[in-house]
């Protein structure tokens, strides 16, 4: 991890997060009743560019001023973390575009490719006789979390504010 923090500056223990800052962490994600949704305990931390869109914009905000050695834990609302599931992410399809041989269930991730190319997971929400109901929303769409993190290094950044779109 050192080394690529290194490909874009030197750590610096007073440097503090900003855009543009290379950052490594450890982070976990927690929901209301205590359910770990994502975490990099017991694993290699994250490292990424503030403004790359590794993480969300709302995760990204908790993290401006920390510097190497600090830990946090923030509550953050629905709205700023993964945002309120749209009903019109939630969409009917044909059984019969589903393969055969795919055994589906109500509540399994399926990824879907886009006429972008990319893939996008949804997940099935309801399996009738004729079609398949399936939610495109975030998981955590909805969902107070709970962001915990611990900054491990941090370099680079340019210091200017950031202007929230």
């Amino acid at each position: 991890m050192t080394d690529k923090i290194d490909e874009i500056g030197e750590a610096d223990e007073g440097t503090t997060i900003s855009h543009g800052s290379a950052v490594v962490m450890y982070f976990s994600i927690t929901l209301e009743d205590g359910t770990v949704a994502e975490t990099t305990e017991n694993g290699d931390p994250l490292y990424f560019v503030m403004g790359d869109e590794t993480m969300i914009e709302g995760l990204e905000l908790a993290l401006f001023g920390l510097k190497a050695g600090d830990k946090q834990s923030l509550k953050i609302d629905p709205e700023t973390a993964y945002g309120y599931p749209d009903p019109e992410n939630i969409h009917p399809m044909a059984l019969g575009d589903f393969p055969d041989d795919m055994e589906i269930a109500t509540g399994m991730i399926v990824n879907f490719a886009m006429p972008d190319e990319e893939e996008y997971p949804g997940m099935i929400k309801e399996i009738g006789s004729e079609q398949v109901t399936v939610d495109f929303n975030h998981p955590l769409a909805g969902h107070e979390i709970v962001f915990e993190v611990e900054i491990l290094e941090v370099s680079g950044g340019d210091d200017e504010p950031v202007v929230l779109q």
